[in-house]
């Protein structure tokens, strides 16, 4: 950690780490070693405190069962800025097709419950990737902004009420999302889902909450 600050220390601003896990053999897990619960490991958690004395921040995602052992890592750590990806891995796909009803209300308990962490941020993106559930990458004619934002409207808003959109901001999560849409179309869809919300809304979402996470702008 010293000697990344001490080669950028404008620059660097946090970790990515990522701890999917999930014990159906076709998901794929990032988890290092394949290791369960990670988040929940003495080892794990003294490194993460290590961030949090450094004023460095850890970023990643998890598969949206796993949203509760966020949640209990996010109160063990308090004092560590926490940015969670692809609105909390949502999964659709596998083992969780055909389940929409079980499979959001699983993920809306875990995203209420990680919202209760003031320390933790969410990226409001990543549906275009195919474990979405959605069939967009699958299409001859490219979906466009306006079904897309039509689309993601019941996912991004669940997301806001529950962070607020000042611990929210969206994500282009490219090149994965390039499967299923171009960035402009993505970004075009955001203003249009965006567009009920007051101006100050629309700027955390877009840049406010982004430069307080990564703290940008500063030293």
């Amino acid at each position: 950690m010293d000697a990344l600050q001490a080669a950028s220390p404008n620059r660097f601003r946090g970790i990515r780490h990522s701890v999917t896990w999930d014990p159906h053999p076709e998901v794929d897990n990032t988890a290092a070693h394949r290791m369960e619960k990670q988040l929940a490991s003495d080892q794990f958690r003294t490194g993460a405190r290590v961030l949090a004395r450094k004023g460095l921040s850890l970023e990643g995602w998890l598969y949206f069962p796993q949203l509760p052992e966020l949640a209990d890592f996010a109160k063990a750590v308090p004092d560590l800025t926490i940015i969670l990806n692809h609105i909390g891995g949502l999964m659709r796909v596998g083992p969780y097709a055909n389940r929409d009803n079980e499979v959001l209300a699983t993920w809306r308990s875990g995203i209420a419950a990680v919202a209760e962490c003031p320390n933790v941020h969410l990226k409001l993106g990543g549906i275009g990737m195919p474990r979405l559930g959605f069939d967009w990458h699958t299409r001859g004619k490219p979906i466009g902004s306006e079904e897309l934002a039509a689309s993601m409207t019941p996912l991004m808003t669940y997301c806001i009420e529950q962070f607020g959109p000042e611990r929210c901001m969206f994500e282009s999560n490219f090149p994965p999302d390039k499967v299923s849409f171009s960035h402009h179309v993505l970004f075009n869809a955001f203003k249009r889902f965006s567009k009920g919300y007051s101006a100050a809304e629309r700027a955390a979402l877009f840049h406010d909450t982004a430069v307080r996470a990564y703290r940008i702008g500063d030293g």
